[in-house]
C-alpha cells in the first residue's frame, strides 16, 4: 500500500514526494520525547499541492499531519503511519506587507524571522515572538498559539491573526475571520453545503452549552490546553480565528494568513531585578504588571549554572545585579531619553515593592547578549549543570515545561512545585513568563530506565496546577504529552465537547489523531529505547555511550536556523533534514535501535546522511546541547569500513600525511605529476578527487629543512641581549610542526618562527616528526589514528615545566586540543592543556607589537570557531590596528578532504558562495584577507583566483618588516 500511494502522490504533486527509510526516519520525531514512524513526506510546493496530497491520503484512507520546523514540544508534529506535510521546505513566503493596514499575508511555511524582517522596513513587527523564532513557523504557531517574551504586551498569536484560509479533510476550503457581529454569523449558517454545515454545527455547539463553556474554561492569558471552545461563545463574537488557533493541526490545515502587526518601539531599556530565589521573583511580579512593561521574564540561577556548564562565561553576565533569580523587565519609547525615563521609574518601582537589587540596561548589544541567554534557555536546560549536592548533571526533558497559572498564584505554585520536585527526585530548571504565569520547566526523568516515573509525576503535577486554576499548558499545547491529562483539568461534559467540536471539523479523524481527542498515553512511543554497542572513542560527557550521546539532540532546531553561523554549511546548501545535524542524530539513533534502519553499523541510509558532514564541528559549539556530529561521523565510519574496502578518498586524503612526505623525497617529479596534463586527471581518478579541483603544488623544501638552515644561520651568543630570540636565554616555546605546515604551505611556520623571535622568544620543534592524527581521525581510521598519536607523544615525551605548545593550522590545533584526550584518554598527556594558537599565545604574553593600520576581514575556521575561540584573535589584530570584520560565513565549504572528494563540488562550492566569497568579491580594495586555516585558504584561491589570503603569522610578519623599513622607504 505504501508504495501505491506514494506513487499516486507523485502523480498528484509537484513538490518532493519521499518515502525512504531515511525520511521517515528523521521526519519520526519533532522536539518531544516521542517517536512515530511517518508513511511518508510529501513537501508541496504550493497550495494545489496540499489539496491534492490531502485528496490523495484521504482516498487512501491516511492521516496527515501539518509541520512547520519540527520544534514541537508535545509530538504534535509526528504521526504513526502519517504522511507528514512540510510546509517549511517549500511552501513558506512571505506574500505580501501592508504597512497602512498593519496586516501581512503568508504561507503557512513561513518562517518567523523572514516576516519581521519584511516588516522592519515599515517600523513594524509581528507580536508573538517564541524563542525558536529564527526557525519556527507561522503556521506552527498558528497550530500551538505560540507566545513568546512579548505576549504581555502585544498577546499571543491568536491576538495577532486577521483571517485564516482553511483546507478541511474532505477537500472543502474556507476563510475565517475574528469576531463577527450577529448578522454575519446567522448569513454563514445560512450558506449551503458544507461550509454552511460547518457554521450550523459550531454555533449550535456553542449555544447549546453557554452555561457551562463560561463556568468551566478557565480565564487565563496562558491557557494553552484543549480546544479553546469559549471563543464561539456569542459574547466573543462567534471567533473563528480563536477556536482554531491552538488546535495543533487536528482541525484544518492552513493554507495561508493575514497576520496583523504592531508598530516596533524605537528605542528598548532593560529593567533586570534581583531576587534571593525564583518564588520572591514571583510575588514580585503583580505589583509590577500595572506599569506595563512590554515582558515580564523570569530566570533563576540554576539556569546560569547550565550555561556556565555548557560553555565559557559570557562576559554580559556580570550585568546581572545581586540576586539568585531575576526578572527582565523590558521598556520601550520613541527617544532614548523616554526609554530611560520608563526605565528609571520601573526600577523605582522595583526597589519599592521588593528591596530588590536593579540593574538599568540601555546599551543594545548588552540587553541583545542577555536576551541571547534567556532564548537560549530552551536549549540550555536540556542538560543539567551537576547539582550542589554533587549529584552529577544528565540530560532532562521535555513533558512538564510550560505550565501556567494566575499571575497572583504562581509563588505558591513555585513553591509547591519545588516540593513534588523533590518527593518524586527529580531535578530541573525552571524559567519562562512569569508576567503571565507561566513556568518553562524540563526534569531528569529517568525516561530509559523507569518511564514509569514520568506518568508517576505528571499526573500529580497535573493535579498541582488545576489546584491552583491553571493550564497544563502555557503555550506549547498539548500534545501526546498532556493529552491524556486534559480530564483533570476540564469536566466530562467539556472532554465530550472536545470531541464533538473535532468532529464537526474532521469527521473521519484524518487530520493529526490522536492528541487532544482519544489522546495516545503519555508515556507511549517515547524514543529513547536502543542498544549499546562496542565503540572506538571515549564519550566521556555521555558515560562511554553514543546512544546517550546522540540522544543530546532534543530537536530544538538550532540547526535548521540558516541566516547565519556555522552549523550546519550542508544543510544551509540543500535543505534537507537528513542533513541537518538533528537530522543526523535522529538516523543515528533509529541505527541504535535497530528496527527501521536495521543494518547497524552497515546501514546506507546512515552512510549516505554523513557522506555530507563537512566535519566542521560547528555543531560542538553552536548546537546549545553540543551534538559534536563531527565525532559521531568519525565512529561510524570506523565501524562501517572496518574489514571491508574503503572509499579511495579515505587512502588518498586519510594517508595525506604519508603520501607528502613520500613525494618530498623527489618533489619536482611529483609537481610535475600533480600538474601534468595526463597524470593529474589519472592522479584525481585515482584518489578519488573531483576532476574540477587543483591539486596543490608542493613547496620547494620542508618547513623543518628551512627551520634548520634559518637556525644554523641565526645562532645568537648567550647574553648578548642582541639579535632575534634564539639564545638559550630566551623564554622557550614550542612550534608544532603539523603536517600541512612541514610538507604543504610553510609559509605560515616560517613566518611564525620570525616573528617569535623578534619577539624574544626561542622556537623549539619536536626531536622528529609528528602528526596530530586528523586526516585518520575524519575518515573514520582510528586505530591507525591512535596509533600516530601515541608515536607522536611518544616523540614530544615529557613537556618541560611550563613549556607552551604553540599550533598554527587551526584544525591540528583543535585536534590536539579536544580529540586527543578522547583518542588517547591515558597517553595525551599534558599536551592538550598546553597547546595554544598563535593569536592565544601572544595575547598572554606582554609582548609589544608593531602597528598594522588599515582594514581586514577574517574567515574564521570552523575547528577554531567551535574549539578554539577566536577572542584572542580580535584582541591581537586590534592591538595591530587593524580595522578587522569577522565573517559569518561559516564553512568556506572545502573542509580539509570534503571539498575534494568526487561528488562533494557542487555542496562546497555552494557553501563557499553562501557568504564567504560575496564578502570577498564586495571588499573595498586593499583589504587583508585573513584566514588562518589552509583549506580556507585553499577555497578562496581556487574558486576566487584574486583573493590573496594571509595567515595571522604572515600578517604579524608583514607588520614587523614595515615598522623596521628605513624612514621613506615605498613598498615595492
Amino acid at each position: 500500500m505504501a508504495s501505491d500511494l506514494a506513487r499516486a502522490l507523485a502523480a498528484a504533486v509537484r513538490g518532493e514526494v519521499r518515502f525512504d527509510t531515511a525520511e521517515r526516519a528523521v521526519y519520526g520525531q519533532d522536539a518531544s520525547n516521542y517517536r512515530q514512524v511517518p508513511r511518508g513526506v510529501v513537501k508541496p510546493a504550493d497550495r494545489g499541492d496540499v489539496r491534492e496530497a490531502l485528496r490523495v491520503c484521504r482516498e487512501f484512507g491516511v492521516p496527515v499531519v501539518a509541520r512547520g520546523s519540527g520544534t514541537s514540544i508535545g509530538g504534535q508534529a509526528i504521526g504513526p503511519g502519517a504522511v507528514v506535510l512540510d510546509f517549511r521546505r517549500h511552501f513558506g513566503r512571505v506574500l505580501e506587507v501592508d504597512p497602512e493596514r498593519r496586516t501581512a499575508r503568508v504561507e503557512p511555511g513561513a518562517v518567523l524571522d523572514e516576516l519581521q524582517r519584511a516588516a522592519r522596513p515599515f517600523g513594524l513587527r509581528f507580536g508573538p515572538d517564541p524563542s525558536t523564532h529564527s526557525r519556527c513557523t507561522v503556521g506552527g504557531m498558528i497550530g500551538n498559539d505560540a507566545c513568546g517574551s512579548h505576549s504581555l504586551a502585544w498577546g499571543r498569536t491568536s491576538d495577532n491573526v486577521h483571517g485564516l484560509d482553511l483546507l478541511l479533510a474532505d477537500g472543502t476550503e474556507l476563510s475565517v475571520t475574528g469576531p463577527l457581529p450577529p448578522a454575519e454569523r446567522a448569513a454563514l449558517a445560512a450558506a449551503p453545503g458544507r461550509v454552511g454545515r460547518l457554521h450550523r454545527e459550531l454555533q449550535a455547539l456553542a449555544a447549546d452549552n453557554l452555561a457551562l463553556l463560561r463556568r468551566a474554561m478557565p480565564v487565563l492569558p496562558r491557557r494553552g490546553s484543549g480546544y479553546p471552545l469559549d471563543a464561539l461563545l456569542p459574547e466573543r463574537g462567534y471567533d473563528l480565528v480563536r477556536a482554531v488557533t491552538g488546535t495543533e493541526g487536528t482541525c484544518a490545515l492552513v493554507l495561508g494568513a493575514t497576520v496583523r502587526l504592531v508598530p516596533e518601539p524605537a528605542v528598548r531599556a532593560l529593567v533586570v531585578a534581583g531576587y534571593p530565589d525564583e518564588t520572591a521573583a514571583a510575588d514580585a511580579v503583580p505589583a509590577l504588571l500595572p506599569l506595563a512593561p512590554l515582558t515580564c521574564e523570569g530566570m533563576a540561577a540554576d539556569l546560569v549554572a547550565a550555561l556556565l556548564a555548557s560553555g565559557p562565561r559570557p562576559p554580559v553576565l556580570d550585568r546581572l545585579p545581586d540576586g539568585a533569580c531575576w526578572l527582565f523587565l523590558e521598556v520601550g519609547g520613541p527617544t532614548a531619553a523616554e526609554a530611560a525615563d520608563r526605565a528609571r521609574e520601573l526600577a523605582a518601582a522595583v526597589r519599592r515593592e521588593r528591596s530588590a537589587a536593579v540593574a538599568l540596561v540601555t546599551d543594545p548589544g548588552e540587553q541583545r547578549a542577555l536576551w541571547a541567554i534567556r532564548e537560549a534557555g530552551a536549549g540550555i536546560v536540556t542538560r543539567l549543570p551537576p547539582g550542589p549536592d554533587g549529584r552529577p548533571g544528565g540530560a532532562a526533558w521535555p513533558g512538564w515545561e510550560d505550565s501556567a497559572v494566575p499571575v497572583n498564584q504562581l509563588g505558591s505554585y513555585l513553591r509547591q512545585l519545588r516540593m513534588l520536585l523533590k518527593r518524586h527526585g527529580l531535578r530541573g530548571v525552571p524559567f519562562g513568563h512569569f508576567g503571565e504565569g507561566c513556568v518553562h520547566l524540563r526534569l531528569d526523568f529517568p525516561l530509559r530506565e523507569r518511564p514509569s516515573a514520568f506518568r508517576e509525576f505528571m499526573l500529580e503535577a497535573a493535579d498541582l496546577v488545576v489546584a491552583h486554576g491553571g493550564s497544563l499548558s502555557g503555550e506549547h499545547g498539548d500534545g501526546q504529552a498532556r493529552g491524556e491529562l486534559l480530564p483533570r483539568m476540564f469536566p466530562p461534559e467539556v472532554i465530550d465537547l472536545f470531541a464533538r467540536f473535532k468532529r464537526i471539523w474532521d469527521p473521519d479523524g484524518l487530520l493529526n489523531p490522536g492528541l487532544l481527542v482519544d489522546p495516545r498515553p503519555l508515556d507511549a512511543d517515547l524514543r529513547f529505547p536502543g542498544r549499546e554497542l562496542p565503540l572506538a572513542l571515549a564519550y566521556p560527557e555521555d558515560g562511554g555511550s553514543l546512544l546517550s550521546a546522540v540522544h543530546r539532540c532534543v530537536g530544538v532546531g538550532t540547526c535548521v536556523d540558516t541566516s547565519s553561523g556555522v552549523m550546519c554549511p550542508s544543510y544551509m546548501v540543500t535543505g534537507e533534514e537528513r542533513h541537518s545535524t538533528r537530522g543526523r542524530a535522529r538516523l543515528l539513533g533509529e541505527m541504535l535501535r535497530g528496527e527501521l534502519v536495521a543494518d547497524g553499523w552497515r546501514s546506507p541510509e546512515v552512510r549516505e546522511a554523513l557522506d555530507l558532514c563537512l566535519g566542521c564541528k560547528g555543531c560542538a559549539s553552536d548546537c546549545p546541547v553540543h551534538v559534536d556530529m563531527a565525532t559521531y561521523r568519525s565512529e561510524f565510519l570506523y565501524h562501517h569500513y572496518r574489514f571491508r574496502p574503503r572509499p579511495a578518498a579515505h587512502l588518498s586524503f586519510g594517508w595525506l600525511p604519508l603520501w607528502l612526505r613520500l613525494a618530498h623525497l623527489a618533489p619536482r617529479a611529483a609537481n610535475a605529476a600533480l600538474r601534468g596534463r595526463f597524470s593529474a586527471p589519472v592522479l584525481k581518478r585515482l584518489g578519488g578527487i573531483d576532476p574540477r579541483r587543483a591539486l596543490p603544488a608542493l613547496p620547494e623544501r620542508r618547513f623543518t629543512a628551512w627551520f634548520r638552515a634559518h637556525r644554523a644561520a641565526n645562532q645568537v651568543p648567550a647574553g648578548t641581549g642582541a639579535g632575534p630570540g634564539t639564545g638559550p636565554d630566551a623564554p622557550a616555546v614550542l612550534l608544532w610542526p603539523d603536517s600541512m605546515s612541514e610538507l604543504l604551505d610553510p609559509a605560515p611556520a616560517r613566518a611564525a618562527v620570525l616573528v617569535l623571535e623578534r619577539l624574544g622568544f626561542r622556537v623549539l620543534l619536536p626531536s622528529g616528526p609528528v602528526c596530530c592524527g586528523l586526516t585518520l581521525i575524519a575518515s573514520g581510521q582510528l586505530g591507525l589514528a591512535r596509533r600516530v598519536a601515541a608515536r607522536s607523544a611518544r616523540t614530544l615525551g615529557e613537556l618541560p615545566p611550563g613549556l607552551p605548545v604553540v599550533g598554527l593550522e587551526p584544525s591540528c590545533t583543535a585536534t590536539l586540543r579536544s580529540d586527543w584526550p578522547r583518542l588517547l584518554p591515558d597517553g595525551a598527556g599534558e599536551l592538550p592543556s598546553r597547546v595554544r594558537t598563535l593569536a592565544e599565545f601572544l595575547d598572554e604574553q606582554d609582548v609589544e607589537l608593531p602597528e598594522l593600520t588599515g582594514r581586514a576581514m577574517t574567515q574564521v575556521h570552523c575547528h577554531q570557531h567551535a574549539v578554539l575561540g577566536t577572542g584572542a584573535d580580535r584582541r591581537i589584530t586590534g592591538r595591530l590596528g587593524l580595522d578587522n570584520r569577522e565573517l559569518d560565513a561559516g564553512c568556506c565549504g572545502l573542509a580539509g578532504a570534503f571539498g575534494f572528494e568526487r561528488g562533494h563540488w557542487e555542496v562546497s562550492v555552494a557553501a563557499a558562495e553562501r557568504a564567504l566569497l560575496p564578502a570577498v568579491r564586495a571588499a573595498d580594495p586593499g583589504t587583508l584577507l585573513l584566514a588562518d586555516g589552509l583549506s580556507c585558504r585553499t577555497q578562496l584561491t581556487q574558486l576566487e583566483p584574486s583573493a590573496r589570503p594571509s595567515h595571522l603569522a604572515e600578517v604579524l610578519l608583514r607588520a614587523f618588516e614595515q615598522a623596521e623599513e628605513p624612514p621613506g622607504h615605498s613598498p615595492g
